[in-house]
């Protein structure tokens, strides 16, 4: 046996103590099936004595394929999509893959060439709420790379999606706000590119329903969208203020408090997403509790068998969960 230990251990060191070809000790390393299985053996035990670890990049070379995954966010910084992105790395790990993460700072004009980037290094890319025109989202669709859409569907685009349920998060809260009381409900509104957004006013159209009379004003999805908007949100008349996200909402809070409006004793206020910092606002935010680990688990198992040429059914939305808190009540 070699002795460890002297130098860093070579592809030709191996061959040698398993007295076998450089080529053979390849194509082990590659999981060729034809290798003979005593020799296979052989080769895996003298990697093993000598503590041999293969260059990825070589490996990748072999096979075809880089060994990275690219991801594509909106909003690294916001928690849905970073929660997001922990959870698809460390279930993509387990296969030995690696991520590439680019951030398109909710720019769509920037996000077809920022996954056309990634497309060049990666063997699947995953494409987080793309705010993009349909168009361009289908142009990637037909590269032939195996492509993941989270949180974005277009009806007529062959595309492979996984998603939460918003629809029905806003309905709880739609259904919450009414039982409370409210009737006129002010809906501060996310980007215009996500379809998220697109998905909360599909539910609000259908708040008459619930007795439910809805004013939309547009925002956005962060603190400084919210804060910004508080007057506007004031002068429009509603009891219940129903934020695109706990950002917003946050913001909103923030706001309402310098200008004297108590939450929620003059007004209601809801959010959307359950960031930590949900339950250690004052008072406490009512919001709804999205599976940002479970998506981000659901679509790495997705993409990673897209890359492995299965064929992926309809998946069904993760279930979302309304969290009543502090935050609403019975309009005054």
């Amino acid at each position: 046996m070699a002795a460890k230990g002297r130098g860093r251990v070579t592809i030709g060191d191996v061959a040698r103590e398993a007295d076998a070809s450089v080529t053979t000790v390849s194509r082990v390393l590659n999981d060729v099936r034809t290798v003979d299985p005593t020799l296979a053996h052989r080769v895996r035990q003298a990697i093993a004595d000598l503590g041999y670890r293969p260059s990825a990049a070589a490996q990748s070379l072999a096979r075809g394929r880089s060994g990275t995954l690219g991801v594509l966010v909106p909003d690294l910084a916001n928690p849905h999509f970073s929660d997001l992105v922990k959870a698809f790395t460390a279930t993509v790990r387990e296969s030995g893959a690696r991520v590439l993460v680019m951030d398109s700072d909710e720019d769509p004009a920037a996000e077809r060439d920022l996954a056309e980037d990634l497309l060049r290094y990666a063997d699947g890319l995953l494409l987080c709420a793309p705010r993009m025109p349909r168009a361009d989202l289908a142009a990637l669709a037909h590269r032939g790379t195996p492509l993941l859409v989270a949180n974005r569907r277009d009806p007529g685009l062959a595309l492979h999606t996984v998603d939460v349920d918003f629809h029905q998060g806003v309905l709880a809260v739609c259904g919450h706000l009414a039982q409370l009381g409210h009737r006129r409900v002010v809906y501060l509104a996310g980007p215009e590119g996500s379809w998220a957004n697109r998905e909360r006013l599909r539910a609000l159209s259908g708040a008459e329903a619930f007795g439910l009379h809805v004013t939309v004003l547009a925002c956005g999805s962060t603190t400084d969208d919210g804060h910004a908007a508080a007057e506007r949100a004031l002068a429009a008349g509603g009891t219940a203020l129903v934020a695109y996200n706990d950002f917003v909402a946050l913001g909103l809070l923030s706001r309402l408090a310098e200008l004297g409006v108590r939450v929620p004793d003059a007004i209601s206020l809801t959010g959307f997403d359950e960031i930590d910092l949900a339950r250690f606002s004052s008072p406490p935010l009512t919001t709804v509790a999205v599976p940002r680990s479970g998506l981000g688990r659901a679509a790495a198992r997705s993409l990673v068998r897209l890359m492995d040429g299965e064929v992926e059914g309809a998946f069904d939305a993760l279930p979302v969960e309304l969290h009543v808190r502090g935050s609403t009540s019975a309009p005054s």
